[in-house]
């Protein structure tokens, strides 16, 4: 798929990459950045992330396909201020979205993990680039493990699914639509 259907966004995810395998989402989109070749308001989403990037240097793991793995790159030029609690109202999207979907109740553990049943499914790694008191651009990786079932021995009992919690299959490209559809909203309100 090369475009997100159901888009009612002005700028996120109107510019739409799909890989199939890549190193990290978030990765890809830096490397964008550092050759001047990316839109505002793109959004990288993979199948697989062999190096996949969570926060405080540590893997996320996206092995299996029809799991949720996408970065996105917004233009901001705002004063730090009004991106307080970003990463936080993040996550409240996300939970927002399940629990109007699919019934899900999501719990979030500060600042950036998702928990289903006291185990973590889902987490968001917000980077940024800052100029003076500016944030001049945002870079949000966003992993959710909606289908995964095999979890290694070292995280097993701390890792889940939906799958896994619900029996039930997420459709990610309806997600990542979702998502940013109430985003870009969110953030407009931010920065108007």
């Amino acid at each position: 798929m090369n475009k997100l259907e159901g888009l009612n966004t002005k700028c996120l995810g109107r510019n739409f990459c799909y890989f199939n395998e890549i190193d990290s989402t978030q990765t890809e989109i830096w490397r964008r950045i550092e050759n001047k070749t990316i839109k505002n308001g793109t959004v990288v989403m993979a199948d697989i992330q062999t190096m996949g990037k969570g926060t405080h240097g540590r893997v996320w793991h996206t092995d299996e396909k029809e799991n949720i793995a996408f970065s996105f790159y917004i233009e901001t030029n705002n004063k730090i201020s009004k991106f307080e609690g970003l990463t936080i109202q993040i996550a409240e999207i996300i939970t927002k979205i399940f629990k109007r979907k699919h019934n899900i109740e999501v719990k979030i553990k500060h600042p950036n993990d998702l928990m289903i049943n006291d185990k973590k499914f889902g987490g968001i790694l917000t980077e940024s680039k800052v100029n003076a008191d500016c944030i001049k651009y945002l870079v949000v990786g966003i992993g959710i493990n909606t289908n995964k079932t095999c979890f290694s021995e070292d995280i097993k009992d701390l890792a889940t699914s939906i799958k896994k919690e619900y029996g039930i299959s997420i459709d990610k490209y309806e997600f990542i639509t979702e998502f940013c559809n109430e985003f870009e909203n969110h953030l407009n309100e931010r920065i108007k």
